[in-house]
């Protein structure tokens, strides 16, 4: 019996060893299993604070790969809008620089007619005699006639002497039935005294203009449509009327001559107004 319960006791010694061992194993497998866990764990979370940076970061490139293709799109119109806008300024330029060749080409021949002109009237009036002045003025040209050649002082009667000098512009005139010519009156400053229908220097210097157009008409075989009478009075003085010398210089008629071009002149016009 003391044997049994001797054998006993030791077969329970070892079963309790045995346990105790096994148990440590589990221990430590335990142990290490939640080493792993708590080492995935942490992959766990710093992987879910990835995905969900990642996943803000998707949205934003999202919302700016919308924005991009709204300024892509923004900008495509405005890019057709701008080559359109190009497109436009360019054949805006290439009318002006057309309107402006036609411009120039407009003046160029009015200054060559006007050149014409000039060399024709210089040819047949001549220009031995001082009292006679052919020029151009602001791209008219006119004939200024010393009124002592034309008139005697106060009258309006053309002397015999002017009219071998208007015989010449009629030639001209005559040669050229599209050109008008405007026969323009001056007087000095000393006031008109008369008797008659005549008033002032206005009357006067009116008067010598239609004096020298009905010789023009009547006798030089001008037309009365190319012909206008004007009178400037004293008003336009080319030197003061401070002396007798000056005072004869003023006293003077002007004939302009006015070639008829105007298509030129409407062309130009035109194309001005255009360009405003």
């Amino acid at each position: 019996m003391k044997k049994v319960v001797i054998a006993l006791s030791v077969l329970a010694l070892l079963t309790s060893c045995v346990s105790k061992k096994k148990y440590a194993d589990l221990e430590a497998r335990n142990k290490e299993t939640q080493d792993l866990l708590n080492t995935a764990t942490v992959k766990l979370n710093t992987c879910l604070e990835e995905k969900a940076g990642l996943t803000a970061r998707v949205e934003g490139l999202k919302e700016h790969n919308q924005t991009l293709i709204a300024t892509s799109k923004d900008m495509t119109v405005l890019t057709a809008k701008g080559a359109e806008n190009i497109e436009k300024a360019l054949e805006s330029i290439k009318e002006k620089d057309l309107k402006i060749s036609r411009m120039q080409d407009a003046l160029n021949k009015k200054d060559s007619v006007t050149l014409a002109v000039v060399t024709s009237l210089k040819s047949v009036v001549g220009l031995n005699d001082p009292d006679i002045e052919i020029n151009v003025e602001k791209g008219v040209v006119y004939i200024s006639i010393s009124d002592k050649m034309l008139f005697k002082t106060g009258s309006y009667n053309v002397s015999d002497r002017a009219k071998s000098v208007l015989a010449k512009v009629a030639k001209v005139v005559n040669d050229k039935p599209d050109f008008e010519c405007m026969v323009e009156g001056h007087t000095d400053n000393v006031p008109y005294i008369g008797n008659g229908v005549l008033l002032d220097n206005w009357d006067l210097s009116v008067k010598r203009s239609t004096s020298i157009i009905r010789v023009l008409t009547n006798e030089l075989g001008v037309k009365p449509e190319q012909l206008i009478a004007a009178g400037r009075s004293s008003y336009v003085p080319l030197v003061d009327n401070n002396s007798a010398e000056n005072r004869a210089k003023n006293r003077r008629t002007r004939i302009l001559v006015l070639p008829k071009i105007d298509q030129f002149y409407d062309m130009v016009e035109k194309e001005m107004k255009k360009q405003r």
